[in-house]
């Protein structure tokens, strides 16, 4: 069964070659070339919606700008469309980019409600300006021909759209099993721990918006030479729904789920445009409420579409361990022993009239591990966040290694050494613990997503998941490579956040109460884990409610009440402190 992974997309060309050479019906030639055409538009939708988690309606418009472009240089211009394919790229690319940019800033219903606008606007432009036709369109597209060698629209044109068709989805395919890919997976859980890896979210989202336009004017491109014309009813709101609908019902979260989504769209309105007047007595559209029923009936009982069944009988074997002799990472260089790492002078957080963080003081030396503590509602993890650029001051300064840290977003104090974890366990469940920890050492990655799709990173991505791999060994995960994160434990998912904190080769560790959640000899693994980190020289900032981990791995503690600085000293120096006992028990005695 595994070997079907490896050898499905064979498969699949010897399929198409055979359809070619026998004597395969003219009608089904023409349907295997609309397949081929509409699946490049929802590979993009995977990448953009699927895996990024980026609803939009309005990639039916991104492949009327690439019909249109060469369509209208064909026959006005006399361009050849091998020409026109370049330009129709480059202006669905200059689009996309403006579009993204304004529209992909925005999060929850508005980014759907700002594709629908654009597309709306998009689709009535092509409607009714005079060079284009207005709703007439544009007659008399010439064919696609290579070397004077007519392709027509029948067999050798299926081989055109098909072979696109698969090299984009092998491009996808290594594309995600990539830095970049990792990146833009992690999209889907939100911004807070992709930025905190060094991940310029904004920019990850314009790309993949991006790569899913490119993909939609190829498939317009297509269309418009496949057609022989063009007109705007192919490209309203209506077929980017439609778009939509195919990949969700054919696995949203999956590459070939594009192809299986087509496929079964397609062929079904064909079939129940022939079988519902029969059934019915009467003529109409009614295969579209067999397709809503469809879809309702998919979100219910198979969310994750058709291709996740198929998948999961597929076993997936481990990944190839191939990078035992990949070149190691650069490392960043480390404090001297003593060296005042980070300093938190005068700090201080109001939100409104509440006064979270109260002109707080606390310096954190190298190879020390200070614990911040205090009762619930102290201002410990409005500190943390102030610390690590996710909230921003109100006053004060936070200075790491001499600089200047305040005003600066978190993927950028990452860059700078400062790694961190969180109180609720970020990780992306689908993803193998190998790659969520690979995750981490983003920033200590260059390759892009061109040379990703086209397989130039392998040699990096050796030496990352080279890098993966040591610190989960570190951390002492090392046998759990290939699981899915999901799958772990409590402990072991905050093993697994510590190790990815790790990748980023970091001089300062932030905790965010790693014990939270553990079970006895999980704890003992962490405290472990944490000694271990000192004993190598590790600088750690520990916010932790575990009183017991807190005065066995710290060498000085901050006790915070109220949002103020209670008291500083050595874990003994706390423990006898009638001030902390009055802050956690309420009195003194």
């Amino acid at each position: 069964m595994a070997s079907i992974r490896k050898w499905g997309p064979w498969a699949l060309v010897a399929a198409l070659v055979l359809v070619c050479v026998l004597p395969v019906p003219e009608f089904w030639i023409t349907q295997l070339n609309y397949i081929g055409i509409s699946s490049l538009t929802v590979l993009g939708l995977i990448l953009l919606t699927g895996v990024g988690g980026l609803t939009s309606f309005g990639q039916a418009a991104f492949v009327g700008i690439g019909a249109y472009t060469s369509a209208y240089l064909t026959v006005n211009a006399g361009l050849s469309p091998w020409v026109t394919l370049l330009v129709g790229l480059g202006l669905t690319a200059a689009c996309a980019v403006v579009l993204g940019w304004i529209t992909l800033r925005m999060s929850g219903h508005y980014l759907p409600l700002a594709t629908l606008a654009w597309g709306l606007s998009l689709y009535y432009t092509m409607g009714n300006l005079d060079a284009l036709g207005k709703y007439d369109g544009i007659l008399g597209v010439t064919g696609l021909s290579l070397f004077g060698w007519e392709l027509g629209q029948g067999r050798v044109y299926l081989l055109l759209t098909w072979s696109l068709v698969l090299l984009g989805t092998l491009a996808l395919i290594h594309l995600l099993d990539s830095r970049v890919g990792r990146a833009i997976r992690s999209l889907k859980t939100g911004s807070q721990m992709a930025e905190s890896m060094g991940i310029d979210t904004l920019r990850f989202k314009i790309g993949i918006f991006l790569i899913a336009a490119l993909f939609a004017s190829v498939s317009g491109w297509l269309y418009a030479h496949f057609q022989r014309s063009v007109n705007p009813s192919p490209f309203g709101v209506h077929v980017g729904i439609e778009y939509l609908f195919m990949a969700v019902l054919g696995g949203a979260g999956h590459v070939w789920g594009a192809i299986t989504g087509v496929a079964i769209t397609k062929l079904m309105a064909d079939q129940l445009q022939v079988l519902l007047p029969r059934l019915i007595g009467t003529s109409g559209s009614y295969e579209i409420i067999v397709f809503g029923v469809l879809l309702v009936l998919t979100l219910k009982y198979a969310p994750d579409g058709i291709w996740a069944f198929v998948d999961r009988k597929l076993p997936k074997p481990p990944r190839k361990v191939d990078w035992q002799d990949a070149d190691p990472l650069p490392h960043r260089a480390k404090p001297a022993t003593g060296e005042i790492v980070l300093q938190a002078t005068d700090i201080r957080k109001e939100f409104g009239g509440l006064v979270a963080v109260n002109d707080i003081n606390f310096s954190v030396a190298s190879g020390q591990i200070v614990g911040l503590i205090g009762p619930n509602g102290a201002g410990k993890s409005t500190t943390f966040n102030l610390i690590t650029g996710v909230l921003s001051l109100t006053r004060g300064s936070v200075t790491f290694r001499g600089e200047t840290i305040s005003s600066l977003p978190s993927r950028e104090i990452a860059k700078r050494g400062i790694s961190r974890t969180f109180q609720h366990v970020k990780m992306i469940a689908d993803m193998t613990v190998l790659e969520n920890v690979a995750l981490g050492a983003h920033l200590r990655g260059s390759k892009g997503a061109t040379a990703a799709m086209l397989g130039l990173d392998r040699a990096e991505e050796q030496r990352l998941l080279r890098e993966a791999e040591h610190q989960l060994r570190r951390v002492g995960m090392g046998s759990h490579l290939h699981e899915l994160a999901g799958n772990l434990a409590m402990g072991q998912q905050r093993l697994l956040e510590i190790a990815r904190a790790l990748c980023n080769d970091p001089a300062l560790l932030l905790l965010d109460e790693p014990a939270a959640g553990l079970r006895y000899l999980e704890k003992q693994a962490l405290i472990d884990v944490l000694r271990q980190l000192k004993a190598e020289g590790m600088s750690i900032l520990l916010v932790e409610h575990d009183m017991d981990l807190v005065m066995q791995v710290t060498d000085r503690i901050v006790v915070m009440e109220f949002g103020t600085r209670l008291i500083e000293g050595t874990p003994e120096e706390i423990q006898a402190s009638p001030a902390v006992r009055a802050a956690y028990l309420g009195t003194e005695h």
